[in-house]
């Protein structure tokens, strides 16, 4: 049985590092990174609303939910070419012991 959970990668660990080095993933992360700023920067606004008394938002600790797990989404989206040679390397030091 094929554990569900297990994280199955097709390219190769060259692969990973030649994306890693690319214009694309460089384009990738600014976006992401911007992103990530954005929601950050909305989270401190709408903190400041809140303990001033000034919030227009209905729900502001659903809203202050959503930007923090914007914010972590991105964080784990930028890591996931690390996370890839991590478990490549992992898989490569059990098939040698």
């Amino acid at each position: 049985m094929i554990d569900e959970m297990e994280v199955k990668i097709n390219a190769t660990k060259v692969q990973i590092e030649d994306f890693k080095d690319s214009l694309l993933w460089q384009d990738i992360k600014r976006e992401l990174k911007m992103w990530q700023t954005a929601a950050g920067q909305e989270y401190s606004q709408v903190v400041g609303n809140v303990i001033a008394g000034e919030s227009e938002i209905e729900n502001s600790d659903m809203h202050l939910g959503s930007l923090y797990g914007r914010e972590k989404t991105v964080e784990f989206l930028l890591s996931l070419p690390d996370m890839f040679l991590e478990i490549l390397e992992e898989k490569e030091d059990e098939s040698n012991s």
